[in-house]
C-alpha cells in the first residue's frame, strides 16, 4: 500500500502525521531522547532494519526534527533540534496513555522529575486559566488558517474533533 502525504491537508495534525506518524518515527525520535546518537545504537535499541532507518532519519532530519552532525570524519551523530524536543509532551502523553490502555503489564519506563525523583504528573489539556479540560469542555473553531472545507465542518451547532 502506498503512503500519501497529508502536506497539502489543511489540517495541523494531518501535517504533524506527515512528519511524524509512522510508527518507527517516534521510537527514533524517543531514543534520540534517551541519549541515543549513532545509526548502530538506534539499529541495536530498536531492532530496526538499516534500511527503514536510514528513511525515518533522512526524513527527520529533512523536516528539522533531528540534525546530523559529524564530531569527527569517522563518526555521524543525530540529535534532536528545537523542533524535535518539543516532541516531548506528545511522547510523554502517548507514554501514559499506553500505560493506562495498551499496556496490561506494569509499566516498563517511569518518567521521573530530575530534581526530586518523583515520577511526574499525567499530562493534562489546561484552560487559559490553568482548569483541566476533558473533552466535552473543548470546541475546535476554525483558526486564521481555515480554508472554506475546515470553516463548514466546524460551523456552530456540529461537533467537530480538534486539529
Amino acid at each position: 500500500m502506498t503512503r500519501h502525504s497529508f502536506a497539502e491537508k489543511n489540517c495541523s495534525l494531518a501535517r504533524a502525521l506527515d512528519v511524524v506518524g509512522e510508527w518507527w518515527s517516534l521510537l527514533v525520535v524517543r531514543e534520540a531522547f534517551f541519549g541515543c546518537r549513532r545509526f548502530q545504537d538506534f539499529t541495536d535499541r530498536l531492532g530496526i532494519a538499516r534500511n527503514i532507518l536510514s528513511a525515518r532519519l533522512k526524513k527527520l532530519v529533512a523536516a528539522g526534527v533531528l540534525e546530523r552532525t559529524e564530531p569527527d570524519p569517522a563518526t555521524v551523530e543525530y540529535r534532536l533540534t528545537a523542533k524535535g524536543e518539543a516532541l516531548m509532551p506528545v511522547l510523554v502523553s502517548l507514554l501514559q496513555w499506553g500505560d493506562a490502555h495498551a499496556n496490561p503489564d506494569p509499566p516498563p519506563v517511569v518518567l521521573v522529575d530530575r530534581r526530586d525523583g518523583r515520577p511526574i504528573a499525567p499530562l493534562e489539556v489546561r484552560a487559559a486559566d490553568g482548569r483541566a479540560l476533558g473533552p466535552r469542555e473543548i470546541r475546535a473553531v476554525a483558526g486564521p488558517g481555515a480554508d472554506a472545507e475546515v470553516v463548514a465542518r466546524l460551523l456552530p451547532g456540529r461537533r467537530a474533533a480538534v486539529s
